[in-house]
């Protein structure tokens, strides 16, 4: 049957069922998102229920998710809707997932870095990669969990642990600087932004976020590229602000995520070519970085080619120098959370 089937050879995704004497086949894709219940888990969750692709999605998290997914479970798409709460159900919320996302963690603060929620954040997403590892070892792992410079090695190392590691299958989700990078150049130019991409490289953080400007087709003033950068590079600073205390950049973040997972669902499962996002891998487009964001295809099987850095300008080349040490430390960060535990 499998040769006769090939995208349904993989168990978790097929289910085949004999009706009038045909035989037909409907897709099971299971979708689980980790940290349901947050301010990014919740829109997240409602988003990704839209997407037809998906026949199951399981909502986790340690509180709250029977009545985040009682709630989204009533929208009339496919996607048949069930809550997990605490670490009991974690195994059961990820048997058999395609694709799992982790938005999980504490918000930033006003005042607060990605880096200062590494203490926090870093334990409870060894906790869920460590699940991942145990029961759905293949599935694709998109991170947001701040600070993702940090948290992708760790899942990495998890992962690594436990044999079952695949750099093809694991994402830092970097899509709300590309997506914040559209809505400010775009705004700025007066131009439809639905027309507009900007590349954004690097990393996922302050100077680590290296937006190319140069690589659309507008001209900038150096006054405009200055001021683009700066507020590409700390968007989230200006949400953490005006919401004066109260959240961070939640909905624009889960609008990112979902962007970013349905990408990798139009690829994996409706087997569209040519699809990319940038996004932070495994790879050795920097030589001694061993993760950077650039523009990725997918694939079948995730990751399908790694494209290189751009041309750059003399100014987006100090950026990169500028983002390579800092990035650097960030992933030693991670790695050495897992390897000294």
């Amino acid at each position: 049957m499998a040769s006769c089937f090939p995208l349904f050879s993989r168990p978790h995704l097929a289910l085949l069922l004999q009706h009038n004497g045909h035989l037909m086949i409907f897709l099971q894709v299971k979708v689980a998102v980790l940290g349901a219940a947050g301010g990014i888990g919740q829109p997240l969750s409602l988003l990704l229920k839209t997407n037809p692709l998906v026949s199951d999605l399981a909502l986790f998290d340690i509180v709250n998710t029977p009545g985040v997914a009682a709630d989204i479970s009533h929208i009339n798409t496919p996607a048949v809707v069930k809550g997990y709460i605490g670490n009991d159900q974690l195994a059961a919320a990820l048997a058999g997932s395609h694709l799992v996302v982790i938005p999980a963690g504490v918000p930033r603060k006003p005042g607060m870095t990605r880096d200062d929620l590494f203490n926090i954040n870093a334990g409870i997403v060894k906790n869920l990669a460590t699940g991942i590892a145990i029961n759905c070892p293949k599935a694709l792992i998109c991170v947001i969990s701040n600070p993702v410079n940090s948290t992708v090695p760790i899942v990495a190392e998890v992962l690594k642990k436990h044999n079952c590691f695949d750099p093809k299958r694991l994402f830092g989700v970097t899509t709300l600087d590309i997506v914040r990078a559209n809505t400010f150049v775009s705004s700025a130019k007066s131009v439809n932004v639905q027309g507009t991409e900007v590349p954004v490289i690097g990393g996922h953080s302050g100077v680590t976020i290296v937006p190319i400007l140069s690589a659309t087709s507008h001209p900038f003033t150096d006054e405009e590229v200055t001021t683009l950068t700066q507020r590409i590079q700390y968007g989230g600073d200006e949400v953490v602000k005006a919401k004066d205390g109260a959240g961070s950049a939640t909905l624009s973040m889960a609008y990112a995520g979902a962007r970013f997972a349905n990408s990798l669902l139009d690829a994996t499962v409706a087997k569209k070519s040519g699809v990319k996002e940038c996004t932070f891998v495994q790879s050795n487009v920097v030589p001694g970085v061993e993760y950077f964001s650039t523009v990725v295809e997918f694939g079948l099987e995730g990751v399908h080619k790694i494209f290189p850095i751009p041309n750059l300008s003399a100014y987006e080349k100090t950026l990169l120098d500028a983002c390579i040490p800092e990035l650097k430390s960030n992933i030693r960060k991670g790695i050495d959370f897992v390897k000294n535990a």
